[in-house]
């Protein structure tokens, strides 16, 4: 499968959403797909195409502290376990490096068992946070210094 990797706009988070289940599973997290993401760090926001539509997707900017802060990465259901992620990554790192990023930055639910192991092969560094999204919720954090 042949994969580009392109800044995302606007219509690919529209579209995105529309096909939601298909990274997701049964979780919505529609909410946390913010259009503002896109329009304003752009150069950060990525979509991995191949024939067939969008397959995966990256959400990320820079911080004003130089960390590339991953807001939310997925790939769509028939491409899992291809690399794509880890693709979609590098391409991240990439473009935060040309903006200064000194370090990543991810962070997700303790429940989320793949999304661990996933940064974890990364070579990310995880650390618990209780309270991080408020009172009762926990989260994992994941940093990796970039070289």
């Amino acid at each position: 499968m042949a994969v580009r990797i392109d800044r995302a706009d606007v219509s690919d988070l529209h579209q995105v959403l529309a096909d939601h289940a298909r990274y997701w599973g049964e979780r919505d997290l529609r909410s946390l797909h913010l259009t503002a993401l896109v329009q304003e760090f752009g150069s950060t926001c990525l979509v991995a195409r191949a024939e067939g539509g969008i397959r995966g997707y990256l959400l990320g900017f820079v911080t004003p502290d130089r960390t590339g802060y991953v807001h939310l990465i997925a790939t769509r259901d028939d491409t899992r376990g291809t690399g794509l992620g880890r693709t979609l990554y590098e391409a991240f790192t990439a473009a935060a490096r040309r903006q200064g990023a000194v370090r990543l930055k991810a962070i997700t639910s303790p429940a989320n068992e793949g999304s661990i192991a996933f940064h974890r092969a990364l070579g990310f560094q995880d650390r618990l946070a209780e309270d991080y999204d408020g009172p009762g919720r926990p989260r994992v954090v994941f940093t990796r210094e970039l070289p």
